[in-house]
C-alpha cells in the first residue's frame, strides 16, 4: 500500500501520514491494534511506533501541509467533500476531520522536540 507523507522530520526520522478515508482504513485500524510495526520508505525499512494526533494537532499539520502545497491540499480538501477554497480555516477544518498518524521510529531521541 502507498500512503501520502504529509510531514517528514529528517532529524528525528518521524513520518506523519494522513488517512484520507478516515479512522475506517485496514491501515489506519492494524495500526490502532498494533501501533508497533515495521514500515518501508523508498528501499528501507523502518522499525516504529505509531502515535495518533489529537484533531487540533491535525488542524495545525493540514495548515502547514497546506502552506507548503497549496494546490494539493485544495484537491485532496475536495476529493474528501471537505471546503476546498485554501484558506487558513478551511485547512484547519480539513484537519480536525483528518486523522493523522507520526510514524516514530526507536532512533528518534525522546528528548527531541516534536512538531505537532
Amino acid at each position: 500500500m502507498v500512503l501520502e507523507v504529509v510531514a517528514y522530520e529528517a532529524p528525528y526520522r518521524c513520518w506523519t501520514i494522513a488517512s484520507g478515508f478516515g479512522p475506517r482504513s485496514d491501515w489506519y485500524r492494524n495500526l490502532r491494534a498494533q501501533p508497533k510495526t515495521v514500515v518501508q520508505f523508498g528501499n528501507r525499512h523502518h522499525a516504529v511506533t505509531a502515535r495518533f494526533l489529537t484533531s487540533d494537532d491535525g488542524a495545525d499539520v493540514m495548515t502547514d501541509y497546506g502552506r507548503r502545497h497549496p494546490r494539493t491540499a485544495r484537491r485532496l480538501c475536495a476529493y474528501l467533500g471537505l471546503p476546498a477554497d485554501g484558506t487558513e480555516s478551511a485547512l484547519r477544518e480539513a484537519g480536525r476531520r483528518i486523522p493523522f498518524v507520526r510514524l516514530e521510529t526507536d532512533a528518534s531521541p525522546p528528548d527531541a522536540p516534536r512538531r505537532p
